[in-house]
């Protein structure tokens, strides 16, 4: 009877454990992901510094700086943008702004159609198009202040779960080992098991990482190249950009080739952007396909498929942290 009564007291007291840190459980994980990677950099650190306190302190006012100096950067110029958007497209049905695109429509086959179809209505196709512009600035505009509130709500959100990961770092730097060593003793295993799991686990995340880092600079390089061979401007603060996006689990580098291959087409020529298109999906292929599968396999003693469905399996079961989590669950099951 006690027994029954200790587990179900004991299930009980982990179902509401987990239902206390369920919303805090993403920027926790990222925490311990953080604090795993920088290990070695405080360890270095305290060689010179002689305070575990402080070189964790100041490892985490850097890591603070990087993710919010370039967030205020970018939301400055998104609000600038954003402010003077509606005014400069709805200049345009004042001015001749508009008029190549009358232009080149009418030279179209479907283009010539509609105008002379409103024509026989009593319609020209240059107001039309100025309406729709203004229209869709409007609705731009108004879809803006609708949504203001949980804009800023889920900006308040971020900031506590920002807040929340940075102080979880911290303490994770300064005394992790000691935690390791807890977690590791409490775990109910021989001596020869422990090890097995826990150096797999180390084991997986390194080589995660190490992937992940090798095949996002090789992305920036390559498809930096790109952009240097078909005259983008900035190519190299792009390239930066570009490795950057290599390291997200959506979107990745095509939140920058792509841009920039719509402005090639506008600003130079539809042969720039279609030669840089093609160039980066050759890139990705290759360096996705086999240079991260063969750099992450390597430490993990994974098979390629396996770790392939760690990988996405891992991003669709629990976000972008899955594809540290994916593979690290394989790899101990196995």
């Amino acid at each position: 009877g006690f027994n029954h009564f200790f587990f179900g007291f004991l299930a009980l007291i982990t179902w509401e454990l987990y239902q206390v840190f369920e919303p805090f459980l993403m920027p926790i994980a990222w925490a311990i992901l953080l604090a795993f990677l920088a290990h070695p950099a405080l360890i270095e650190l305290d060689r010179h510094v002689h305070s575990r306190t402080t070189s964790a302190l100041l490892i985490t006012i850097v890591v603070a700086l990087g993710v919010a100096l370039p967030a205020v950067w970018l939301s400055e110029r998104l609000v600038l943008e954003a402010q003077t958007l509606y005014g400069e497209i709805s200049s345009l049905s004042a001015k001749d702004s508009l008029d190549w695109v009358e232009a080149w429509l009418r030279k179209t086959t479907l283009g010539a159609r509609v105008d002379d179809t409103l024509a026989r209505h009593g319609l020209r196709l240059e107001d039309e198009i100025r309406t729709a512009v203004v229209q869709t600035a409007e609705y731009t505009r108004d879809y803006a202040l609708e949504h203001g509130g949980s804009v800023a709500s889920n900006l308040a959100g971020f900031l506590l779960h920002f807040g929340i990961a940075l102080l979880t770092f911290f303490y994770l730097l300064r005394d992790g080992e000691s935690y390791y060593e807890g977690v590791r003793a409490l775990t109910p295993m021989h001596e020869q098991d422990k090890a097995a799991v826990f150096d797999t686990l180390r084991a997986t995340l390194s080589s995660v990482m190490r992937g992940l880092m090798l095949t996002a600079m090789l992305d920036g390089v390559t498809i930096g190249l790109g952009y240097l061979v078909c005259g983008v401007p900035y190519w190299a603060f792009l390239a930066l950009l570009t490795a950057a996006g290599g390291l997200l689990p959506f979107g990745g580098t095509a939140l920058v080739w792509v841009p920039v291959a719509i402005y090639l087409a506008v600003a130079s020529s539809w042969m720039s952007a279609i030669e840089l298109v093609v160039w980066s999906m050759i890139a990705l292929a290759i360096i996705d396909n086999f240079i991260k599968p063969l750099a992450m396999r390597h430490g993990t003693g994974l098979p390629t498929l396996a770790l392939f469905f760690g990988l996405a399996g891992g991003i669709e079961a629990y976000g972008p942290i899955g594809i540290f989590a994916g593979p690290a669950v394989i790899a101990l099951f196995a």
